[in-house]
């Protein structure tokens, strides 16, 4: 009995040491994806914004020189 229950005891530690580790990487690596996700999520609408007046700009642009290749026909 004494010799199952030292057996077990060192499979616990061989057990927990190992897994205590990869669950902190884990946790680690779970808590850079959050931020990443959350620092991508913040700046979307700053790059909406850019993308659409940036587009709308664009477009006021080649409307005024559509028009002016025309007049000049």
């Amino acid at each position: 009995m004494c010799n199952l229950l030292s057996l077990n005891i060192l499979q616990n530690l061989l057990f927990c040491i190992p897994k205590a580790a990869v669950l902190h990487g884990k946790s680690v690596g779970f808590a850079t994806q959050n931020s990443r996700f959350r620092n991508v999520k913040t700046q979307l609408s700053f790059f909406k914004r850019i993308i659409f007046t940036k587009s709308k700009v664009f477009f006021s642009i080649f409307l005024e020189r559509k028009k002016e290749n025309q007049l000049a026909r």
